[in-house]
């Protein structure tokens, strides 16, 4: 089974649902799926869909890569494959891959998106692909696990940074707010301290 258009649509209808002021800037993957384009495919252009995860351990850092071909520290993620059934599953696959970290270590938050992206990619003239754009659908996942063995093909590194490190004002805002909701409902259960440290310090 592969990621269907439908899928896709009903995954950015929930999040928009949630977060309805981002609709605008997300109406061109509505129109795209629209017009028949196969979001799953990285041929696919101007734009298709990748899956991205945030990983957050418990004192509310968050985990970064180092990206070989980018040369940048990004968000664990990557395109969408035959095999994965749904976008979460794809992003979960991308995290495990890429840093090590085994599949039963981590959780996921919610079968929504936290957060949908899109950002420009450069051409890549050695896959003979165009400049294109990415619309990275993330995903909050916990664990308490450590980074383990990287995929070195294309992670030259992983840390975790703290919250007030992600430069996009929204995905900060939406972490923050995750965070804060999935603690406080811990506390109402009484599964945590009212003493405990704040899941996003990490001082």
């Amino acid at each position: 089974m592969t990621i269907t258009a439908d899928h896709i649509r009903t995954t950015l209808t929930a999040y928009l649902d949630e977060h309805p002021d981002n609709k605008r800037e997300h109406e061109v993957i509505l129109g795209l799926l629209d017009g028949g384009d196969d979001l799953t495919s990285r041929k696919t252009s101007p734009g298709h869909v990748t899956a991205g995860a945030i990983l957050v351990r418990p004192d509310g850092r968050i985990l970064h890569i180092h990206h070989n071909a980018i040369g940048k520290w990004l968000l664990p993620g990557g395109h969408l494959e035959p095999s994965d059934d749904t976008l979460l599953q794809a992003a979960g696959r991308e995290l495990t891959e890429e840093t090590g970290i085994p599949p039963h270590a981590i959780t996921p938050h919610s079968q929504t998106p936290l957060h949908i992206d899109i950002h420009p990619i450069d051409a890549n003239p050695a896959k003979d692909e165009p400049a294109h754009q990415h619309f990275d659908f993330r995903f909050l996942f916990r664990t308490t696990a450590d980074i383990g063995e990287l995929q070195t093909e294309e992670v030259s590194d992983a840390a975790w940074r703290e919250l007030d490190t992600i430069t996009d004002p929204n995905l900060r805002k939406h972490i923050a707010e995750a965070l804060l909701n999935a603690d406080t409902g811990a506390v109402m259960n009484g599964q945590l301290s009212l003493d405990a440290p704040s899941p996003v310090a990490g001082e």
